[in-house]
Formats: C-alpha cells, structure tokens, sequence
C-alpha cells in the first residue's frame, strides 16, 4: 500500500459497520451460483502457493520486488505466464513516470549526521539546508495528529520531531508547520528506513523521514541546532502492468479488480502487497479464461503503487472517455492479510464520515456486496476511509464506482477491534508494514482465506450482474424483457370478439 500519493497517510479505521459480534452464525452467502462456486474454489493454499513464488522471486532477486528492480520484472513474468497458461488475453503495457532522485538527504546535529528521506511531495531546502533547534512533539498512539499536541512548547523557527503513526503524514506536517516550525522530521514507528512515503499534497515545509533508531537518538538532542538538507531531482522511467481479460462477456460493461504488485525497497512485500496480487491471481486463475459470465472481467496488476499510484492512475487516464465508460465498477484488494488483522470494506457511502466522502454512484453497493457476504458468514467489518492511498484514487477521480477490502497497515488495533477479531490491542495491524520483515512470516492465513473469498465472491456475483450499479441486469433479465415486449407487441385476435 502507497504511502505517497497524490494521495497519502494512515487510513482512519471507523466504526461498526457489520454484524455486531464475532459469534453471529454463518450461513451461506446469498448471490449467483457461480459466486458461490468460485469462492469454494479459490483456498487458501492456492493463494498461499503464489506468495511462496513471489517470495523465492524477492530472495533470489536482493529480498525486494520494488518496481524498476529485476525482482519487479521477475514478479510480472510470473503472474502473466499463469495467466496466459490459463489462456487469458494477457498484455503487459508500459507507462512512463518521473522518479524523485535524492541529492542531500540529511539532519546533522554537530557532528553527527542521520539520513532524512525526502518524502514524496516535500518541498525542497536550500543549498545548505535549513536550521534550527530540534523540539520534540510528545510521543503516544496518535503523535502530532492534533493541533494540542504542539501545546505546551514553542516550536516558531524549530525543525519538529514526530514519530509516525495514528494519521497522515499531511496531518503531522500541517499541524507542524502552524506551530511554526519551519522543517519536519518524521521517524519511523518499526525498525528500518522510513522511505517511500508521501505528504498527500504539496507540502508546506520540507519534510524528511528517519529510521526508528535515528528518531530516537535526534529525540536526545532535543534542543540542539540540526541542519536539515532535503534536495532532490527527477528522471523518467518505465514499468509495466500486467492486464487480463476474459474471453466471455460484455466488453461494453466490464467488471474489473486490481492489486499492486511491487513491494517497497526495503523488503519482499508478501502482506503489501503479495497477498492482494496472489488473492487476485488465484481468483482469475479458478474463474478461468472463458467463464459463463455476463459482463467480461478484467484483472490488474499494479506497478509504481509505492511509488505514488503510477501505474493505475496511468492506465485510466490513458484510456478515452468512452474506454472509461466500458469500466462498469473497479475492486482493490491491497493488504488483505495483515498479520494482527482488521476487516476493513472501503466506505463507500461515507456512512462513517470519515473525512474523504462517499465514492462515485455505486460505490455504496459495492460495499454492501462485500458487507453482505461477510455478515453471511459471520465476520463483523467496519468502513475505511477512501483514503487515496490506494489504486482506487484515479478510478473513484474520473467517476467510475469503486470498493474493496482492506486488513489495516501500520494503524493500531483498538480493544473494541481486538475483542471483535480476535488479534492484539495496541499493536499495528501489519508491524512489518513496509519493512523487511514483511515476508511469509507476516501473514494471517485465517483473514487471507476469508478476504480470498470475499473477494471471488463479489467479484462472481458482478461478472453476473452490475444491475444495482448501473441498472445493466443479467442476461436472463434481458432475455425475459424482449420476450416480453415481443408477445406485447404480437397481433391479437379478435374472434371471439362481440
């Protein structure tokens, strides 16, 4: 899951949005027989299968699947040879971006000099950097989220530390920034460098990220004069996506899933996000090329996510208006594994007023498809907020109604949260969340089996019909209507007339 974005930060968790306990009875999920069929049929070993692949992929390729790597490459290969062993129309189109190149990416206090990564959409310093005293923003599960936190101290002309964690990286800045600081530092909350994350917008003073350790030991200068040098420059590059499509159903009304394939720098990204990809690859896999569908079904697999969304924001923008059209719904599966799961369905009626709004018209039904099935089989959900951190961003932007689950990054899991899904209060929902720990070890197999089914279940359940969506109905539907207006429209007799 990015955390750049055009579109970034932590996703606010929020309320109760399913069955009300953990021990409601399952029963099975009303939908079409071929929704119900494919979610027997896509198992947990099956996915599980696939993210042993795209882990040998990352241990033989330096432990990452980051885009622009061979490991990236190797992980496209893979999923578009199983796709065309199942004989589906496979394509693996190219996209140009410009990728942030670091210059000066540095906090030295004195002496001693720490890396500070320029987050994504940071503003840059001067030649030199900027300097003032380092002030501390008190540190607990939501540091630096409210503007109170900065009470208490005088942060005019400082350079702020904040641990990550509890909001956006744009919320810590902003509320920084109104302080008066006049530079950000932000230090990981798990072992390792804090890369490949972003400010949401264009930001309002530099802000740069820290390892764990290194915010720790800058927190033991606090007061001390640190010289922040953020500078950077861009060059362009270019990756793939992987596309396939069925060969059965309209192509005028198309039901299409995706997940991002590349893993950030730092690790094999198995939670974020193989298990989207293998959850995705599988459920094409058992549906096959040539299902009895209405509506054709149209996979992705994204590249450049980590990067800021690149590759599905490219793809939809470079299809034509009426290209758009032929998308009747887009579902995103991104972290659907985390090993202190949440079960998260994307709010798509705002029904939680979370702060980003409702999803296009349709985007509601979708998460009632999803909250539907998982109330069915006994699972409580809450709503999650359209953050923009995932590749839903540029679909929900130019109209097209969007949905799909989520198991939480490095959010906390509540006591509410723990005592409904079972798991760890006051721990991140995915410690490993973009860290080198993130591989086969960082799973929960129970949540990845239960979003796999979700997933091939709704996924089904539209590929039959989109007729809540867009009043386009199922083939029976339409058969029935012209057989109705046929024997309206027939000559009657009049015989017996008088």
């Amino acid at each position: 899951m990015s955390a750049r974005a055009k579109f970034a930060g932590v996703l606010a968790v929020c309320a109760l949005v399913a069955a009300p306990t953990a021990t409601a009875s399952a029963a099975e999920p009303t939908g079409p027989a071929l929704a119900k069929k494919l979610a027997k049929a896509v198992t947990t070993d099956g996915i599980n299968r696939h993210l042993i692949a795209l882990q040998r992929i990352a241990d033989r390729n330096g432990g990452t699947r980051a885009v622009l790597t061979p490991g990236y490459d190797a992980s496209v290969e893979y999923v578009a040879g199983k796709l065309r062993g199942a004989g589906f129309d496979v394509s693996t189109p190219s996209f140009t971006f410009q990728e942030q190149v670091p210059d000066a990416q540095s906090a030295k206090v004195g002496a001693q000099s720490f890396e500070a990564i320029p987050m994504e959409e940071s503003p840059q310093t001067p030649v030199g950097g900027i300097t003032g005293p380092i002030r501390v923003v008190p540190e607990d599960a939501t540091t630096g989220c409210e503007a109170t936190d900065f009470a208490g101290q005088d942060f005019t002309g400082t350079v702020a530390l904040i641990r990550r964690g509890g909001c956006t990286f744009e919320i810590k800045h902003k509320n920084a920034a109104a302080a008066g600081a006049i530079g950000v530092i932000v230090s990981n909350n798990v072992d390792g460098a804090l890369s490949g994350v972003t400010l949401v917008n264009p930001g309002v003073v530099p802000v740069g990220g820290v390892s764990k350790a290194d915010g720790t030991a800058l927190a033991g200068l606090a007061g001390q004069a640190v010289t922040l040098d953020l500078r950077f420059h861009f060059e362009t590059r270019t990756a793939r996506n992987v596309i396939a499509q069925t060969k059965t159903g309209r192509k005028d009304n198309v039901v299409m899933a995706g997940a991002h394939l590349d893993s950030v720098e730092t690790g094999p990204g198995i939670n974020d996000n193989g298990s989207g990809s293998a959850g995705l690859l599988e459920t094409a896999l058992q549906l096959g090329s040539k299902p009895k569908v209405n509506n054709a079904v149209r996979f992705a697999w994204w590249g450049a996510e980590e990067l800021g969304l690149i590759g599905s924001t490219e793809y939809v923008r470079a299809l034509t208006f009426e290209q758009q059209l032929d998308i009747a719904l887009y579902l995103n599966f991104d972290m659907i594994g985390s090993p202190n799961a949440g079960y998260f369905v994307y709010d798509g009626d705002n029904s939680d007023n979370v702060g980003a709004g409702p999803g296009p018209f349709g985007s509601a039904q979708i998460e009632k498809a999803f909250v539907d099935y998982f109330t069915a089989t006994g699972q409580p959900t809450e709503g999650t907020d359209f953050s923009g951190r995932s590749d839903y961003g540029e679909f929900i932007a130019q109209g097209i109604p969007a949905g799909g689950l989520f198991t939480g990054a490095e959010g906390i899991k509540t006591d509410a949260q723990a005592a409904k899904w079972g798991g760890t209060a006051g721990v991140a929902y995915d410690k490993c969340y973009h860290s080198k720990c993130d591989n086969l070890g960082n799973l929960d197999r129970v949540a990845l089996g239960k979003n796999g089914d979700a997933l091939a279940f709704v996924t089904a359940t539209y590929a039959i019909s989109t007729e809540d969506i867009n009043g386009v109905p199922p083939r029976s539907k339409r058969a029935a209507a012209r057989m109705s207006m046929k024997v309206a429209s027939a000559p009657h007799s009049h015989a017996d007339a008088a």
